[in-house]
């Protein structure tokens, strides 16, 4: 017997039979038209503050937030979806497969259909706009910049500059961030719909761990749970167990969960296209005094944190304030791998702007940050990512919030015979 057959002997005699259960939830709603006219409205406010005619739209996100047309077309590359926003309508250019879902709901865009592939998806749109009146396209700009992550395209940025009156193709990232940083009532009860998902995946699996779990299991498991939990999507998410040496961006390995590890993951998982960022922790066994003083102590700081976004604050007004409390409660020095301790969130993972020292970011009704310093201390790590959606009064929390307690995986469970 070889040493992998050994080691595969081995895994299957560690692994138990799980029960998992389902709460299925319906097909997440779908965006209101009036909300869709009010985007898109906001939108050309601030085409005309930046002096664009014409805003094109490459990112899959993007074009979600304005059109809503969702398909799953975006999982090929050879065929994309490409917007315009412009001051008399919103254009989309699809595949001419993409025709009956098009027609299959109501639509606030005009669609531009193509035969073919990503070369004719760009003429397909840049002709639409070439045929604008040319004071309509004197000025364009796409979604190309930090934070976001267009289709990138010689072809398009060549075709754009040679419809618009300037020559030159402007980035539309700041455009758009002023729009999408603003988020409404319906976007923070998707959010919210998510980290319920996600928070009762986490609780429902932590129930069933037991040492000897390998991380690849327990991500497993995880990621299960969540689409019975009435998940869309679940993107790959980190699963460590450790005492030490958190790598946090290394996939899920054959490491066996054994007394003293500690337990961090980090979600992916979306509702209504919006995903639920939310880091947790656990221990493989009781935790000592100090570790859970310095859970206690850590939780209520970045509470009492997250409860003081107001609007008309800074982001750095906030790390300020941060540091103040951190150094106030003598936990000794933060994670400083980052530079922030905390983000803005929305339908990508981590947004604008940043809670750090620089970030001069006026805080507005209607931000959603996620807060989220970190400790590694003696092998431990404890971070707890609570989530606000600022208000004019104050903030909500859009997630429960973390457990008072640290979630324990008892070391009885250990018997797996």
């Amino acid at each position: 017997m070889t040493r992998c057959d050994v080691d595969n002997e081995e895994n299957l005699r560690s692994t138990r039979s799980v029960a998992l259960t389902a709460r299925p939830l319906p097909p997440s709603p779908a965006v209101p038209l009036a909300e869709l006219d009010l985007r898109i409205s906001r939108a050309r406010n601030e085409m005309m503050r930046s002096e664009i005619d014409v805003l094109v739209l490459t990112d899959q996100k993007n074009v979600e937030y304005f059109s809503d047309y969702r398909t799953l077309s975006w999982g090929y590359k050879a065929r994309p979806v490409l917007a315009a926003i412009t001051y008399d309508g919103l254009l989309v250019a699809a595949s001419i497969p993409e025709s009956m879902l098009i027609e299959s709901a109501p639509r606030m865009f005009s669609a531009v259909l193509y035969d073919g592939y990503l070369p004719e998806a760009v003429n397909a749109l840049a002709d639409e706009i070439a045929a604008l009146p040319a004071p309509a396209r004197q000025r364009i700009a796409v979604d190309y910049g930090p934070d976001m992550l267009g289709r990138g395209s010689l072809h398009l940025v060549d075709r754009l500059k040679g419809i618009a009156s300037d020559r030159v193709v402007k980035s539309a990232n700041d455009v758009l961030w002023r729009v999408r940083l603003i988020k409404t009532p319906f976007e923070a009860q998707m959010k919210k719909i998510a980290f319920d998902i996600v928070n009762k995946a986490f609780d429902q699996t932590i129930a069933n761990a037991y040492v000897g779990i390998s991380e690849f299991e327990l991500y497993q498991m995880i990621q299960a749970q969540i689409y019975l939990n009435g998940a869309e999507s679940a993107d790959p998410i980190a699963m460590l167990f450790s005492d030490g040496d958190f790598f946090y961006g290394r996939p899920p390995s054959s490491r066996k969960l054994r007394e003293g590890h500690y337990i961090w993951t980090d979600f992916r998982a979306t509702y209504g296209g919006y995903p639920a960022d939310r880091n947790r922790i656990a221990r493989c066994g009781k935790p000592t005094d100090w570790e859970i003083d310095i859970y206690e102590r850590t939780r209520s700081l970045t509470i009492e944190l997250a409860k003081s976004f107001r609007p008309g604050l800074r982001c750095c007004d906030i790390f300020t304030k941060f540091q103040e409390l951190w150094n106030e409660g003598d936990l000794g020095p933060v994670y400083g791998q980052v530079s922030r301790i905390g983000h803005g969130g929305g339908l990508d993972v981590t947004e604008p702007p940043s809670i750090s020292a620089t970030d001069e970011t006026v805080i507005e009704p209607g931000m959603i940050f996620h807060v989220e310093p970190k400790l590694e201390k003696a092998g431990a790590v404890f971070q707890f990512e609570e989530v606000v959606f600022v208000r004019d009064d104050g903030v909500e929390f859009l997630s429960e919030l973390s457990p008072e307690s640290v979630p324990v995986i008892k070391p009885a469970y250990k018997s797996l015979t």
